[in-house]
């Protein structure tokens, strides 16, 4: 099931899907040496407004 979105800030209803990694991913509080994991961030590609964040691995968490 495809969603249609609509982005709030522009109107436009075109996405693209970039990621967040290296020294920005995201890693455990309490494990300060685990690797962590890059975040999927989806965005407007006309305003860059962003839509959604998603961790890529969150088993790392577990």
């Amino acid at each position: 099931m495809s969603e249609e979105k609509i982005c709030p800030s522009c109107g436009n209803d075109s996405f693209v899907e970039g990621k967040l990694d290296g020294y920005a991913a995201i890693r455990p509080v309490d494990r300060i040496f685990s690797g962590g994991s890059a975040m999927i961030l989806r965005f407007c590609n006309s305003c860059g407004e962003v839509d959604s964040i998603k961790v890529e691995k969150p088993q790392k968490f577990k």
